[in-house]
Protein backbone atom coordinates (compact mmCIF):
# COMPACT_ATOMS: atom_id res chain seq x y z
CA UNK A 1 0.00 0.00 0.00
CA UNK A 2 2.85 2.37 0.88
CA UNK A 3 4.46 1.66 -2.50
CA UNK A 4 1.28 2.60 -4.36
CA UNK A 5 0.83 5.95 -2.57
CA UNK A 6 3.52 7.91 -4.47
CA UNK A 7 2.22 6.45 -7.72
CA UNK A 8 -1.33 7.55 -6.93
CA UNK A 9 -0.16 11.05 -6.03
CA UNK A 10 1.84 11.34 -9.24
CA UNK A 11 -1.09 10.08 -11.31
CA UNK A 12 -3.42 12.56 -9.64
CA UNK A 13 -1.04 15.42 -10.42
CA UNK A 14 -0.86 14.31 -14.05
CA UNK A 15 -4.64 14.23 -14.32
CA UNK A 16 -4.82 17.72 -12.83
CA UNK A 17 -2.59 19.24 -15.51
CA UNK A 18 -3.93 17.12 -18.37
CA UNK A 19 -6.62 19.67 -19.37
CA UNK A 20 -3.92 22.38 -19.56
CA UNK A 21 -1.72 20.20 -21.75
CA UNK A 22 -4.66 19.34 -23.99
CA UNK A 23 -5.61 23.00 -24.33
CA UNK A 24 -2.05 23.93 -25.32
CA UNK A 25 -1.98 21.20 -27.94
CA UNK A 26 -5.30 22.31 -29.40
CA UNK A 27 -4.55 26.04 -29.66
CA UNK A 28 -5.34 27.19 -33.19
CA UNK A 29 -2.34 27.92 -35.38
CA UNK A 30 -2.43 31.51 -36.62
CA UNK A 31 -1.80 31.61 -40.39
CA UNK A 32 1.00 33.75 -41.79
CA UNK A 33 -0.24 37.20 -42.81
CA UNK A 34 0.56 38.95 -46.08
CA UNK A 35 0.15 42.55 -47.23
CA UNK A 36 0.00 43.12 -51.00
CA UNK A 37 0.41 46.91 -50.78
CA UNK A 38 4.15 47.64 -50.79
CA UNK A 39 3.57 51.02 -49.14
CA UNK A 40 2.42 49.54 -45.83
CA UNK A 41 4.72 46.62 -45.14
CA UNK A 42 5.75 45.47 -41.67
CA UNK A 43 8.23 47.79 -40.01
CA UNK A 44 10.35 45.67 -37.67
CA UNK A 45 10.00 41.97 -36.86
CA UNK A 46 7.09 41.42 -39.24
CA UNK A 47 3.54 40.07 -38.86
CA UNK A 48 3.25 37.61 -35.99
CA UNK A 49 1.72 36.60 -32.68
CA UNK A 50 4.29 37.09 -29.91
CA UNK A 51 3.51 35.32 -26.65
CA UNK A 52 5.12 36.03 -23.29
CA UNK A 53 6.60 33.16 -21.32
CA UNK A 54 4.32 32.60 -18.33
CA UNK A 55 5.91 31.59 -15.03
CA UNK A 56 3.27 33.00 -12.66
CA UNK A 57 -0.28 31.88 -13.43
CA UNK A 58 -1.72 34.55 -11.11
CA UNK A 59 -0.27 37.47 -13.07
CA UNK A 60 -2.69 39.23 -15.45
CA UNK A 61 -2.27 38.90 -19.21
CA UNK A 62 -2.52 41.70 -21.76
CA UNK A 63 -2.98 41.38 -25.52
CA UNK A 64 -1.86 44.27 -27.73
CA UNK A 65 -3.25 44.19 -31.27
CA UNK A 66 -2.03 46.48 -34.02
CA UNK A 67 -0.19 46.89 -37.29
CA UNK A 68 3.43 47.91 -37.88
CA UNK A 69 2.97 50.89 -35.55
CA UNK A 70 2.73 48.38 -32.70
CA UNK A 71 6.29 47.29 -33.46
CA UNK A 72 7.37 50.80 -32.54
CA UNK A 73 5.94 50.89 -29.00
CA UNK A 74 5.67 47.21 -28.05
CA UNK A 75 9.08 46.85 -26.39
CA UNK A 76 8.59 49.93 -24.22
CA UNK A 77 5.12 48.84 -23.10
CA UNK A 78 6.32 45.33 -22.27
CA UNK A 79 9.20 46.71 -20.20
CA UNK A 80 6.93 49.12 -18.32
CA UNK A 81 4.52 46.30 -17.42
CA UNK A 82 7.26 43.85 -16.42
CA UNK A 83 6.25 42.14 -13.17
CA UNK A 84 2.71 43.50 -13.40
CA UNK A 85 1.35 41.74 -16.47
CA UNK A 86 2.40 39.42 -19.26
CA UNK A 87 2.17 41.11 -22.65
CA UNK A 88 1.31 39.25 -25.84
CA UNK A 89 1.26 41.05 -29.19
CA UNK A 90 -0.58 40.29 -32.42
CA UNK A 91 1.05 42.41 -35.13
CA UNK A 92 -0.98 42.08 -38.32
CA UNK A 93 -1.93 43.86 -41.58
CA UNK A 94 -5.68 43.24 -41.49
CA UNK A 95 -8.61 45.60 -41.95
CA UNK A 96 -12.26 45.21 -40.98
CA UNK A 97 -13.69 42.00 -42.48
CA UNK A 98 -15.58 38.85 -41.54
CA UNK A 99 -12.31 36.96 -42.05
CA UNK A 100 -10.57 39.14 -39.46
CA UNK A 101 -13.36 38.66 -36.93
CA UNK A 102 -13.08 34.89 -37.31
CA UNK A 103 -9.29 35.04 -37.02
CA UNK A 104 -9.57 37.25 -33.95
CA UNK A 105 -11.48 34.53 -32.15
CA UNK A 106 -8.65 32.09 -32.88
CA UNK A 107 -6.05 34.53 -31.54
CA UNK A 108 -8.04 35.12 -28.35
CA UNK A 109 -8.01 31.37 -27.73
CA UNK A 110 -4.32 31.82 -26.85
CA UNK A 111 -5.42 33.71 -23.72
CA UNK A 112 -7.31 34.19 -21.56
CA UNK A 113 -6.51 37.89 -21.40
CA UNK A 114 -7.46 40.44 -18.77
CA UNK A 115 -6.96 43.43 -21.08
CA UNK A 116 -7.16 43.70 -24.86
CA UNK A 117 -5.79 46.91 -26.39
CA UNK A 118 -6.43 47.01 -30.13
CA UNK A 119 -5.81 49.22 -33.13
CA UNK A 120 -6.36 48.77 -36.87
CA UNK A 121 -6.62 51.24 -39.72
CA UNK A 122 -3.43 51.68 -41.74
CA UNK A 123 -4.42 48.72 -43.92
CA UNK A 124 -8.02 49.68 -44.60
CA UNK A 125 -7.90 53.05 -46.34
CA UNK A 126 -7.27 51.64 -49.82
CA UNK A 127 -10.31 51.85 -52.10
CA UNK A 128 -12.29 48.63 -52.21
CA UNK A 129 -10.83 46.98 -49.12
CA UNK A 130 -13.83 47.77 -46.93
CA UNK A 131 -17.18 47.76 -48.70
CA UNK A 132 -19.31 50.85 -48.27
CA UNK A 133 -21.66 50.59 -45.32
CA UNK A 134 -19.79 47.71 -43.65
CA UNK A 135 -17.16 49.58 -41.61
CA UNK A 136 -19.29 50.17 -38.51
CA UNK A 137 -21.01 46.75 -38.36
CA UNK A 138 -17.70 44.93 -38.92
CA UNK A 139 -16.00 47.04 -36.25
CA UNK A 140 -18.89 46.37 -33.88
CA UNK A 141 -18.61 42.68 -34.67
CA UNK A 142 -14.89 42.77 -33.85
CA UNK A 143 -15.55 44.15 -30.37
CA UNK A 144 -18.39 41.68 -29.85
CA UNK A 145 -16.01 38.79 -30.60
CA UNK A 146 -13.77 39.99 -27.77
CA UNK A 147 -16.72 40.39 -25.42
CA UNK A 148 -18.00 36.92 -26.29
CA UNK A 149 -14.65 35.13 -26.01
CA UNK A 150 -13.42 37.12 -23.01
CA UNK A 151 -16.49 38.36 -21.09
CA UNK A 152 -14.40 39.56 -18.13
CA UNK A 153 -11.70 41.34 -20.15
CA UNK A 154 -11.31 45.11 -20.30
CA UNK A 155 -11.17 46.41 -23.88
CA UNK A 156 -9.35 49.53 -25.10
CA UNK A 157 -9.42 50.89 -28.65
CA UNK A 158 -6.58 52.99 -30.07
CA UNK A 159 -7.36 55.28 -33.00
CA UNK A 160 -5.32 55.12 -36.20
CA UNK A 161 -2.27 57.37 -36.45
CA UNK A 162 -2.05 60.22 -39.00
CA UNK A 163 -0.69 59.67 -42.51
CA UNK A 164 1.71 62.30 -43.79
CA UNK A 165 3.11 63.30 -47.20
CA UNK A 166 6.09 61.22 -48.28
CA UNK A 167 9.24 63.28 -47.77
CA UNK A 168 7.25 66.02 -46.03
CA UNK A 169 6.49 64.64 -42.57
CA UNK A 170 5.05 67.92 -41.27
CA UNK A 171 2.20 67.75 -43.83
CA UNK A 172 -0.85 65.50 -43.62
CA UNK A 173 -1.54 63.43 -46.74
CA UNK A 174 -4.46 65.01 -48.64
CA UNK A 175 -5.15 61.69 -50.40
CA UNK A 176 -5.08 59.25 -47.48
CA UNK A 177 -5.49 61.11 -44.20
CA UNK A 178 -9.12 62.20 -44.77
CA UNK A 179 -10.04 58.49 -44.94
CA UNK A 180 -8.11 57.87 -41.70
CA UNK A 181 -10.09 60.67 -40.03
CA UNK A 182 -13.39 59.31 -41.31
CA UNK A 183 -12.61 55.76 -40.21
CA UNK A 184 -11.52 56.99 -36.78
CA UNK A 185 -14.77 58.91 -36.49
CA UNK A 186 -16.89 55.85 -37.35
CA UNK A 187 -14.89 53.60 -35.05
CA UNK A 188 -15.17 56.11 -32.19
CA UNK A 189 -18.95 56.07 -32.65
CA UNK A 190 -18.98 52.28 -32.26
CA UNK A 191 -16.74 52.44 -29.18
CA UNK A 192 -19.05 54.99 -27.56
CA UNK A 193 -22.03 52.73 -28.22
CA UNK A 194 -20.23 49.73 -26.72
CA UNK A 195 -18.69 51.69 -23.82
CA UNK A 196 -15.09 50.98 -24.88
CA UNK A 197 -12.42 53.45 -23.67
CA UNK A 198 -10.38 55.25 -26.32
CA UNK A 199 -6.60 55.69 -26.50
CA UNK A 200 -6.45 58.53 -29.02
CA UNK A 201 -3.25 57.85 -30.96
CA UNK A 202 -4.36 60.17 -33.74
CA UNK A 203 -4.75 63.21 -31.49
CA UNK A 204 -1.42 62.53 -29.78
CA UNK A 205 0.58 62.45 -33.00
CA UNK A 206 -1.42 65.03 -34.98
CA UNK A 207 0.17 67.57 -32.63
CA UNK A 208 3.65 66.10 -33.23
CA UNK A 209 3.89 65.72 -37.00
CA UNK A 210 7.56 66.72 -36.86
CA UNK A 211 8.12 63.30 -35.29
CA UNK A 212 6.91 61.49 -38.42
CA UNK A 213 9.63 59.51 -40.19
CA UNK A 214 8.86 60.78 -43.66
CA UNK A 215 7.68 57.53 -45.29
CA UNK A 216 4.01 58.53 -44.78
CA UNK A 217 3.10 55.91 -42.18
CA UNK A 218 5.81 55.36 -39.58
CA UNK A 219 7.29 57.46 -36.79
CA UNK A 220 10.50 58.24 -34.94
CA UNK A 221 11.46 57.12 -31.43
CA UNK A 222 9.93 60.11 -29.55
CA UNK A 223 6.55 59.40 -31.16
CA UNK A 224 6.62 55.74 -30.25
CA UNK A 225 7.63 56.66 -26.69
CA UNK A 226 4.56 58.89 -26.49
CA UNK A 227 2.29 56.11 -27.75
CA UNK A 228 3.87 53.66 -25.31
CA UNK A 229 3.30 55.96 -22.34
CA UNK A 230 -0.33 56.48 -23.29
CA UNK A 231 -0.83 52.73 -23.74
CA UNK A 232 0.77 51.85 -20.42
CA UNK A 233 -1.42 54.40 -18.63
CA UNK A 234 -4.57 52.96 -20.19
CA UNK A 235 -3.59 49.35 -19.51
CA UNK A 236 -2.65 50.00 -15.88
CA UNK A 237 -6.00 51.67 -15.37
CA UNK A 238 -7.73 48.57 -16.76
CA UNK A 239 -5.71 45.95 -14.89
CA UNK A 240 -6.94 44.43 -11.61
CA UNK A 241 -6.10 46.75 -8.69
CA UNK A 242 -3.10 44.81 -7.27
CA UNK A 243 -1.48 44.36 -10.68
CA UNK A 244 -1.85 48.04 -11.54
CA UNK A 245 -0.19 49.29 -8.35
Amino acid sequence: MKTLLPICIAWGALLAIAPVLTQAEELPKIPAAHETDSRVQADGKGWRLDKAKITDATRPRVLLIGDSILNGYLKTVSAALEGRAYVDAWVNPYNQSTHLNKLLGEVLAHGPYDVVHFNMGLHGWQEGRIKEGTFEPLTRGYVEVIKQKLPKAKIIWASTTPVTVKGKPAELSPEINPTIIEHNKMAAKVMKELDVPVNDFYELLAAKLEWARGDQFHWTAPAYKLLAEATVAQVLKALPAKAGQ
